[in-house]
C-alpha cells in the first residue's frame, strides 16, 4: 500500500504495477483492488501485471494472457473473461 501511495503521489499519467497481491492476506488484496479501481477513476492509465485473474479482470479494461513469455490471448477484459481457455485454466471454471 505504501508503494502504490508513494507512486501515486506524482501523479504519474501511467502506473505500472507488478503483483501488487502477492503474499498479502483475502482482505488486504481486496484493500489493494478498491485502491486500484479508485486511481483508475481518477484517469489514470494502469498497466497491472497480476496472477490474481478474477480480480484483475474485475477492474481491467483490456487484458492479455502470457503463457512463457509469449502472449497467446488479447482482448477486452469481457471477452477474455468468457474464453472457455481462460476459464478453465484461470478462473477454476
Amino acid at each position: 500500500m505504501l508503494a502504490i501511495g508513494r507512486a501515486w503521489m506524482s501523479r504519474p499519467r501511467l502506473l505500472l504495477l507488478d503483483e501488487p497481491s502477492m503474499g498479502l492476506a483475502p482482505l488486504m488484496v481486496q484493500s489493494i483492488f478498491d485502491t486500484i479501481r479508485a486511481i483508475a477513476a481518477e484517469g489514470a492509465t494502469l498497466l497491472l501485471v497480476e496472477q490474481n485473474a478474477r480480480a484483475a479482470l474485475s477492474i481491467a479494461d483490456r487484458a492479455y494472457v502470457m503463457e512463457t513469455g509469449k502472449i497467446t490471448l488479447g482482448g477486452s477484459a469481457a471477452e477474455i473473461q468468457s474464453d472457455r481457455r481462460v476459464r478453465e485454466a484461470y478462473l477454476g471454471i
